[in-house]
């Protein structure tokens, strides 16, 4: 089959909410020709399945649904002039800022004088957690929960037992009480992120549910269907929860398969591409954006990352500039990961001058050390705790001490 081959100015990879912002300023602010690619048939990205409340504001003022704000963003990109074009998958790269594309017009090579990469994250699954025992059906992400019940209208089951316990679990417990099934339990193998006595007492007000921690996922059992859930607690004991249904919910991971075959450079912690306040990636002329590069912040965040690029991605096709080396930046556990993760000699700042991190596990009121080379360049005290599956941040107002030639930058928690 003949490939046709064009070219554009910016080629938006992913047009959920950080690739439509990005698309959207982008053509707003005069980029030339930004065309936004989705290998779903419907754009907006994960939101298109979250109908609970709390994405954005609407006319009114007040907080629209997910599909509601999904298709704000896409209204926001169309009208802005990119063009969207959905049901294409990249399939690879063929040069620096060159791809190939398929879809239902056949095959295509595009070339760009910059990609911007919005491939997002998803959910580890079941397989990927090394979770052993038979593959009964029941089993099921968040993505594929909220899908099942809002967009096929599917019989999901009668008792569910929920893995996790982040924003995205207290929703799928949500989406389970629409489909009209019984939540047995959230469970955890983290402890609690509250007071011991008080976490499990507020998650069982909120849903009705008890809140199992410090429990680890040890076998699915059932053959037609999933019959339970064994456990091992800390202490040792082991039980198994008899239910039909399970979500393996949060444990996010970037969708960094396209950004892995160009070649780009991965950060260890976040496994997303290595970058700095700049959004430039380790590739000349690509730069990525949103939950592809720290899974997983909000929708806003994502879209609010999308707009941001749009100026240095103009001063990209304005100069051709592109930095050579850049001091990385690293964490030293319990912390997990810290982004941006490289250093920006141009200047720039991380989106509302802080940098997002993640720990392992319970920090009270930790003391955050930055250093290079021996020196100290920062340090500050938080005023909460750092939870296990919750960002915090770090301020950015010492970047100005750092060495652009100098070796890695490393933030300590004491």
């Amino acid at each position: 089959m003949t490939r046709r081959e064009r070219t554009v100015d910016v080629l938006v990879v992913g047009a959920g909410p950080a690739g439509l912002g990005a698309g959207a300023e982008l053509a707003a602010s005069g980029a030339g020709h930004v065309e936004i690619l989705e290998r779903e048939q419907v754009a907006g990205g994960i939101p298109r399945h979250c109908f609970h409340g709390g994405f954005g504001t609407g006319r009114a003022g007040g907080a629209v649904t997910g599909p509601g704000y999904a298709r704000q963003c896409v209204a926001a990109a169309v009208g802005a002039g990119a063009r969207l074009r959905t049901g294409i998958t990249v399939t690879g790269w063929t040069g620096p800022r060159t791809v190939d594309t398929t879809g239902p017009t056949g095959l295509e090579r595009i070339t760009a004088r910059a990609v911007v990469l919005a491939t997002g994250a998803r959910e580890r699954p079941r397989s990927a957690r090394l979770v052993p025992g038979t593959r009964p059906p029941g089993v099921y992400s968040t993505g594929e929960l909220q899908q099942a019940v809002h967009l096929f209208r599917q019989r999901i089951g009668t008792r569910a037992v929920v893995i996790g316990n982040e924003a995205v679990s207290h929703a799928a417990v949500d989406t389970l009480r629409v489909a009209g099934v019984d939540v047995v339990a959230l469970v955890t193998d983290q402890p609690p992120s509250l007071p011991t006595a008080l976490a499990p007492l507020l998650v069982r007000a909120r849903h009705r549910t008890p809140l199992l921690t410090h429990a680890t996922v040890t076998g699915l059992t059932g053959r037609e269907r999933l019959t339970g859930v064994g456990l091992r607690h800390h202490d040792g004991r082991t039980t198994t929860l008899p239910c039909d249904t399970v979500v393996f919910t949060g444990d996010w991971i970037p969708d960094h398969e396209l950004a892995r075959r160009g070649a780009l450079t991965l950060d260890p912690g976040t496994r997303g591409p290595a970058y700095d306040a700049s959004y430039r990636t380790s590739e000349t002329g690509v730069f990525a954006v949103g939950n592809l590069l720290h899974a997983v912040e909000s929708a806003g965040t994502a879209a609010a990352e999308g707009r941001a690029v749009a100026a240095p991605v103009l001063r990209r096709l304005a100069t051709g500039g592109w930095p050579a080396e850049r001091p990385a930046l690293s964490v030293d556990a319990p912390l997990k990961w810290i982004a941006p993760n490289l250093f920006d000699p141009d200047g720039a700042r991380p989106l509302q001058g802080r940098f997002i991190l993640r720990t392992a596990r319970r920090l009270p009121r930790p003391h955050l050390v930055v250093g290079q080379d021996g020196r100290v360049l920062h340090r500050q005290r938080l005023l909460l705790p750092a939870e296990p599956n919750r960002p915090f941040r770090l301020r950015a107002d010492w970047l100005d001490r750092v060495d652009p030639h100098g070796g890695t930058v490393r933030i300590t928690a004491v």
